[in-house]
């Protein structure tokens, strides 16, 4: 068994074990006291590397690796080789592989984690841009905004879409962002002219953290539970998934004006036609844009 006497606050121990002992193991680690237990694909980086990743809303296609590697962290070496010990003295243990401890040096661990998120470019000169990352030159437009616990920082290709569509169309005065998650669609409207926002979301922690962006952006909107929608508006965006986005169609185009647009995210290339189906009786909707397997579709409201 390897371990490494360098400085460190943190020791790893790590081993490889069939699907079917993973459970086992992550219990038996916590019953001795590791910090935490994660689990990553023993064969990732080769030909035999599985992707456990399924479509929104659905199940993953499979539960686990067929070898995964298991990595506890304890706060002493001491106890790390001792539960290694133990680990290797039990029945369960047959098959599978004890690859060592070794320390973690201390680290900036709020850095490292800030370091995998940088600005994202919308357009040429639209960009997201965490608060700890200066402004690109290039951008004369940007929304400040941290990875949270509410949904949209710009990276998902629905927001993606619905952000360009933002900045490269007029904006109605009145905008309604139906799910609004972070706030990220109904904040880039603000900053594109409309001069009305209104956010809403079933999650009251999505409404804090839409009041919390606007406020950390310079812009005044309006947010809250679904129950604050006053009246209609030109624009009533909702990127939700296809099945809310079916359920809601009556009631999100009776709340877009007559002339006002519909723009509609979260959706399969797959699924195009159970929507266009859905609000068949309300609008036309078509597909405007498509990126990696998803698209937007839009409508005008007679």
């Amino acid at each position: 068994m390897n371990s490494t006497n360098a400085e460190a606050s943190l020791y790893e121990l790590s081993l490889v074990c069939p699907q079917s002992q993973v459970e086992t193991f992550s219990d038996a680690l916590q019953a001795l006291d590791a910090l935490s237990v994660s689990v990553e694909d023993a064969d990732a980086h080769t030909d035999a590397e599985q992707a456990l990743f399924g479509e929104p809303g659905m199940p993953a296609p499979r539960d686990g690796w067929d070898r995964s590697v298991v990595l506890a962290l304890f706060s002493g070496e001491s106890q790390a080789l001792e539960a290694g010990r133990i680990l290797q003295a039990q029945a369960f243990f047959e098959g599978c592989t004890l690859y060592g401890v070794s320390a973690i040096a201390d680290q900036d661990w709020v850095r490292l984690t800030q370091a995998q998120f940088a600005p994202v470019e919308i357009t040429a000169s639209f960009w997201i841009v965490p608060s700890w990352h200066q402004l690109p030159a290039a951008a004369s437009h940007s929304i400040v905004l941290d990875p949270g616990l509410a949904f949209g920082t710009g990276t998902h290709p629905t927001t993606r879409m619905c952000l360009r569509w933002i900045a490269g169309n007029p904006l109605p005065a009145t905008v309604l962002d139906y799910g609004c998650g972070s706030g990220i669609l109904a904040i880039a409207a603000s900053k594109f002219g409309a001069s009305d926002v209104c956010a809403v979301d079933i999650d009251p922690a999505a409404v804090q953290a839409t009041l919390d962006n606007a406020k950390n952006n310079d812009v005044t909107l309006t947010a809250g539970l679904p129950d604050a929608v006053m009246g209609r508006y030109g624009l009533v965006v909702a990127n939700i998934l296809s099945s809310p986005l079916k359920v809601l169609a009556p009631l999100l185009c009776k709340l877009t004006r007559n002339g006002g647009r519909i723009l509609l995210s979260g959706i399969l290339e797959r699924q195009a036609e159970e929507l266009e189906a859905a609000y068949a009786p309300f609008c036309r909707l078509k597909v405007l844009d498509t990126e990696e397997g998803w698209i937007l579709m839009s409508a005008t409201l007679s």
